[in-house]
């Protein structure tokens, strides 16, 4: 059974959204002021499937994959890029809007650059025993096949056709195989997770694949398989040895695009606190001019963070610590130390971290997020703690998708 709606305005995940006699209705794929036919979908009242655009808007364009639609990948290929910009703006104003909080956001940054640097693929044998490698289909548990991904940087450009290789290689069944893909300055960066244990032919098959696609280097859950060279990356001055898996910001354009702002907002801080700082990504650059302080708790990443700092002539001393901020924040006493702090949680926030600033007297608070739901709580806790939020940054590394990485500065 068919209905005609029309689209009022989009979600927070990028879905049109009609208002009708039984609340909000959703529906991909469309746009503000678009009449449309659509399906039910069972199970779920409030979503309906796209049959067809009845009267299209004049901001709709023409997507640029071919999978867009079919691949859960993206959700926004079908919209102009700037309403599209005002709209990824929009969201950090209304989180900010709902919990009260009151700054200068400015216009949107592009950081989608030459594309994503990383990406997790996943494979597994589908219908009729048929291999799949690929992106997930939207809410739903199959994968849609690619051959190529125009949203990727072309340094990933052999991610899709080695990750097959592996897929065949490992045999894959219906039980689901990711395969992480990172773009190293000297070649691809390969970790592959949910295949069990390795026998001694997989390892053969995987390090004859390692080669002939030229990896840097392949492991399984972080345990070696094979290495051409030990993967790096260029932060700052320094070149940092990679962990397998590492974090990192999705496009080099948007690492360099958040770097920037921490340092402008750092300013002249002579002592500096960077927390969930990762592999180093603001530290090693910070330390080009502060003395720093880095806490994260992944130990491999520190680790990383440390070799860097040790190669790098002309830093200033960078002190890394692996420690749980989740549930051991830098308190107050500690906190003492320093000009400034900088925070770049996961997305769940900072909370605890940001109580413990609340009750210090650092001058200047700069707060990376990758959850605009996640900064504007945590910047209600530094504001009610004394803390003025001077401005906030929208940053776009996820081009056609939902999310935006937000910077604020606080200073007291």
């Amino acid at each position: 059974m068919t209905e005609q709606l029309t689209i009022a305005r989009l979600g927070h995940r990028g879905d049109g959204v009609a208002e009708t006699p039984a609340g909000p209705v959703y529906v991909p794929y469309t746009l503000p002021g678009e009449v449309v036919t659509v399906e039910a979908v069972a199970g779920h009242p409030d979503r309906r499937q796209l049959d067809h655009i009845d009267k299209a808007s004049h901001e709709r364009i023409a997507p640029v994959c071919k999978h867009f639609g079919v691949c859960g990948g993206c959700a926004l290929q079908h919209w102009s890029l700037a309403e599209y910009a005002l709209w990824k703006r929009s969201l950090v104003c209304e989180m900010l809007e709902h919990h009260g909080v009151i700054a200068p956001v400015a216009p949107l940054i592009d950081a989608h650059g030459k594309g994503r640097r990383r990406a997790v693929l996943h494979a597994r044998r589908g219908t009729h025993n048929v291999l799949e490698v690929g992106f997930a289909a939207p809410r739903a548990h199959h994968i849609v096949a690619i051959d190529a991904c125009p949203v990727l940087a072309p340094e990933l450009a052999g991610a899709v056709t080695a990750a097959w290789a592996i897929a065949e290689a490992l045999k894959v069944t219906e039980k689901p195989l990711d395969i992480h893909v990172t773009a190293a300055d000297n070649g691809l960066d390969v970790d592959v997770r949910g295949s069990g244990a390795l026998k001694p032919d997989q390892i053969a098959a995987l390090a004859r694949i390692a080669d002939a696609h030229g990896l840097a280097r392949l492991t399984r859950h972080g345990e070696l398989v094979t290495q051409r060279a030990q993967p790096l990356l260029t932060v700052g001055r320094a070149q940092v040895p990679l962990p397998p898996g590492s974090f990192l910001q999705a496009t080099a354009e948007g690492e360099a695009t958040l770097a920037r702002l921490v340092i402008e907002h750092v300013g002249k801080a002579r002592r500096v606190a960077d927390l969930f700082a990762g592999i180093g990504t603001f530290a090693l650059r910070l330390a080009e001019k502060a003395r720093v302080t880095a806490a994260d708790s992944e130990a491999s990443a520190i680790k990383a963070l440390q070799r860097a700092a040790a190669n790098t002539s002309g830093l200033k001393p960078i002190e890394a610590m692996a420690r749980d901020l989740f549930r051991r924040p830098l308190v107050a006493s500690e906190l003492k130390a320093f000009d400034a702090v900088v925070f770049d949680p996961p997305r769940q926030g900072a909370e605890a971290q940001a109580r413990e600033l609340a009750k210090s007297g650092v001058k200047t608070v700069v707060a990376v997020s990758c959850d605009p739901a996640t900064f504007a709580r945590d910047m209600r806790i530094l504001i009610d703690g004394g803390y003025s939020l001077e401005g906030v940054t929208p940053v776009d590394q996820f081009r056609w998708s939902q999310h935006v990485e937000v910077v604020g500065v606080l200073g007291r």
